[in-house]
């Protein structure tokens, strides 16, 4: 069991103090919050004064100054921070004034929860506050918060140890409560999401988180066991294969935000567990796909910002739409100088080889590619950059181009520098769907533990028939990081994950 510090031991014997004079640190009871401190301080003036005259916050103590018999205390709400004045003889207006001497004074601390009623004024400085007429102890905090010092609306000495910011992130957000910014954005751009599709006449469904197969990437997945069945499952890698059997019982466009599992390396820009957003319509190509995924991404970028200019770190990216688009082999020959297009696997290898790149043996044609573009070519992609017409190794699912041979009609969408969309004219041919998907096996039969996996029961579907179809994954965790200007995933992750803290 870890010890105590010498603050949690003190707090702890408050604690037991509180319980000796009778009062509860954590009372069950409604408290009747009626107001914001946001709206204070935004609203209250001179003539809308008479609409503050009876407020009703609950916060957490974040600094106290002490005057003898009166304190100056601020508290924070989920909406930002305001100052409390509390009045000795109007806390406790008899003669027991035990309340504001003991309670108040000595057993709470930084970091309780309190609840305060009174009334709106401003002080003789200036600054708009709440005079007390009441203090209530709702939650004793045991823990005392990292100090963080701010004078003038600044912040001085923040937290920013990553260690602490994500394995604690409820602490991060009250000491730094501006973290909650790009989760608050996160949710805007869901939800913008969600009311472009919506417009569209499109459905939003949910889909089987655990699989018997992995499908619909190329990626290591989680495995589990249920006992009931007896079988093994997998955590989903993607949730493709369900949206388009959706398209085969006849929904003309379906979309699911998915979290999906990948046990798989992690960095800045990867976590084994993430959300995608994947929406298919009926009836439509990679060209609509691209078209009305340029529209949502500036129409994503005018709602958080009110431009299509988002600022990431030193470079300004604008998502005004059109985009531009590029081929792959063009992105290769230009950043590489080797024109790919024609080679075999023994080719591919050699051009690995002059160019630097180590691949591993196992790796058929499609890795060796996709590691040259990564490589070589995908960071000098910064603005809005659609990159096209992938060798049909690459792209198991995805229709065979309709003029060029040997190509799919796929894109990815690549911006500063990293894959933020995926999307193709979708494979409906069964019989070419299920010759993929054997040449798949005989990639995981050369050791490659990211080929498709065959499912059986999607090629049934693709049987009955589905209608031409696009797709589109967007990766929402690094559409996030681009538009809330945060460098890591961890930082638009409430709870990222992390390696057991040691005892």
């Amino acid at each position: 069991m870890t010890q105590l510090s010498e603050q949690e031991i003190i707090r702890r014997e408050k604690l037991q103090e509180l319980h000796n004079l009778g009062i509860d640190p954590y009372p069950a009871a409604e408290y009747p919050v009626n107001d914001t401190s946001v709206n204070i301080l935004n609203n209250y003036s001179e003539e809308t004064k008479d609409k503050f005259q009876d407020v009703c916050l609950a916060g957490r103590i974040m600094s106290v100054n002490d005057r003898g018999k009166a304190n100056f205390i601020k508290i924070q709400d989920s909406t930002g921070r305001i100052q409390v004045y509390l009045k000795r003889d109007e806390i406790c207006p008899g003669e027991d004034k035990s309340f504001y001497d003991v309670v108040f004074k000595k057993l709470m601390d930084i970091g309780d929860i309190v609840g305060v009623k009174g009334y709106a004024f401003v002080t003789k400085t200036g600054e708009t506050s709440i005079h007390a007429k009441e203090i209530s102890l709702l939650s004793k905090s045991l823990r005392p918060f990292p100090i963080v010092k701010e004078k003038d609306g600044e912040v001085f000495d923040a937290v920013s140890d990553p260690e602490f910011k994500y394995r604690q992130r409820y602490a991060d957000m009250v000491i730094n409560p501006g973290v909650k910014d790009a989760f608050i954005k996160r949710t805007k751009i869901m939800q913008t999401i969600r009311d472009f599709y919506n417009n569209l006449g499109y459905l939003e469904v949910e889909t089987p988180i655990l699989q018997p197969i992995p499908g619909g990437a190329t990626a290591r997945p989680f495995i589990t066991h249920h006992n009931a069945l007896d079988i093994p499952l997998y955590l989903r890698i993607a949730n493709e294969l369900y949206l388009k059997r959706l398209i085969v019982g006849g929904f003309d466009g379906v979309y699911e935000f998915a979290k999906d599992f990948r046990n798989e390396g992690m960095d800045r820009t990867h976590n084994p567990e993430f959300t995608v957003m994947e929406m298919y319509a009926a009836y439509k190509d990679y060209e609509w796909m691209m078209r009305t995924t340029e529209s949502l991404l500036e129409k994503v970028a005018l709602t958080l910002h009110g431009t299509t200019e988002v600022q990431v770190g030193e470079k300004t990216i604008d998502f005004k739409a059109p985009f531009r688009r590029v081929t792959m082999y063009d992105a290769i020959k230009e950043h590489t100088g080797f024109d790919i297009s024609g080679m075999d696997e023994a080719q591919l290898r050699d051009v690995c080889k002059q160019l630097g790149i180590h691949v591993d043996a196992k790796y058929g044609k499609s890795k060796l590619i996709d590691e040259i573009f990564g490589e070589k070519c995908e960071g000098h992609y910064v603005q809005p950059t659609f990159i096209t017409d992938y060798p049909v190794e690459m792209s198991p699912l995805t229709k065979k181009h309709r003029s060029k041979p040997g190509l799919v009609e796929r894109f990815e969408l690549i911006v500063n520098g990293k894959e933020i969309a995926n999307a193709y004219s979708e494979l409906n041919d069964p019989l070419d769907q299920r010759e993929r998907f054997e040449e798949q096996v005989k990639l995981m039969e050369r050791g490659d533990d990211e080929a498709m996996y065959i499912d059986y029961d999607f090629l049934r579907a693709l049987e009955y028939g589905m209608p031409p179809t696009s797709g589109i994954g967007i990766g929402i965790d690094r559409l996030t990081m681009l538009m809330t200007n945060q460098p890591s995933i961890q930082d638009v992750l409430f709870f990222p994950q992390m390696r057991p803290e040691q005892a």
